[in-house]
């Protein structure tokens, strides 16, 4: 059987090839990914690590990825009126946590996953002890790379958003592995609680940091994080159909996990026809939030329009 396209109201018999998806991105993106690594690079490499620990932080920062963090940091910074550069220290700070997350999620006591990013995950490459290790480091790493920030203001609310989103991040993790939800929660507003903030609440901190550091004012703040939240949620959405209908050679790692665990995914309670649908309409609703932000007239919206519908069109 034919795998239905991921492509929220697309006839599933029709295919987006992977060409035309590239073609959809901002046409600097790649210039911005490689801006972006050469930060985190330089980075690492002015703190003071053993050797062993460099390896394993470089092994799983810099060993693949896409950097949609830093981008949307990146390209909220430009809707803004800001610019790019501005983001730097906050686009390495947010995607030295999505690194720590990635390999604590992937522990044994957790997701126990052999494969990340088409490669070993980190325990299995250099053993559980430094991959607990790294990730511990990582979390430290990231405040100090956001406090280079030179207004120190500035700095101080990237700190603020930071640690907001990581924390929810980890709450998001818990009551996915070990559930505390509070009372009285339908199994649909336990899968949307999980989703908007062990996935959602970074992405949400991305934006906002890119906009804080390009001085957003409080409306284009607001109009950023309504799309920020839009496409947090659409993201895992559009993460749980790829656990049932990708394929681990394009996701990069094993798929097919979450239902074996019986985990709380949108496929699982609602149908992937309905999940294709919300994802959809979440993304059409942060396309009105740009259309609002736009209306403000403080910078260019169209790349973080672009990233955005490569967000909702992936397949990895």
């Amino acid at each position: 059987m034919r795998a239905r396209s991921l492509r929220s109201g697309v006839n599933p018999q029709s295919k987006t090839s992977d060409d035309t998806i590239e073609n959809n991105a901002p046409a600097d993106l790649a210039s911005v990914v490689q801006r972006v690594d050469d930060c985190i690079d330089a980075f690492l490499r002015s703190r003071s690590l053993p050797a062993n620990l460099h390896d394993a932080v470089v092994y799983s920062v810099l060993g693949g990825g896409k950097r949609m963090r830093p981008a949307l940091a990146w390209y909220s910074a430009i809707a803004c009126g800001g610019t790019g550069e501005s983001t730097l220290n906050a686009g390495t700070a947010v995607e030295l946590i999505h690194a720590f997350s990635l390999i604590h999620d992937d522990l044994p006591a957790l997701d126990d996953d052999d494969l990340r990013r088409g490669r070993p995950t980190l325990h299995k490459h250099a053993g559980e002890a430094m991959a607990i290790l790294a990730g511990d480091a990582l979390l430290s790493l990231a405040y100090e790379a956001v406090l280079q920030q030179e207004d120190t203001s500035i700095a101080q609310r990237l700190c603020n958003e930071l640690a907001a989103g990581t924390r929810s991040m980890i709450a998001g993790q818990v009551y996915d592995t070990l559930g505390g939800f509070p009372n009285n929660l339908s199994e649909l507003q336990m899968v949307e609680l999980i989703h908007r903030n062990k996935t959602g609440a970074l992405l949400r901190a991305s934006c906002r940091m890119g906009a804080i550091a390009a001085g957003a004012c409080e409306q284009s703040l607001q109009r950023v994080t309504t799309y920020a939240e839009s496409i947090g949620l659409q993201f895992q959405v559009i993460d749980d159909l790829l656990d049932v209908e990708g394929s681990s050679e394009a996701v990069g790692k094993t798929l097919g996990k979450d239902e074996a665990a019986g985990k709380r995914t949108y496929p699982a309670l609602i149908g992937v026809d309905a999940s294709r649908s919300l994802a959809q309409k979440l993304g059409d609703e942060a396309q009105r939030a740009l259309e609002q932000l736009d209306g403000l007239g403080q910078g260019d919206v169209g790349p973080l329009r672009q990233l955005g519908d490569l967000l909702t069109h992936r397949t990895a």
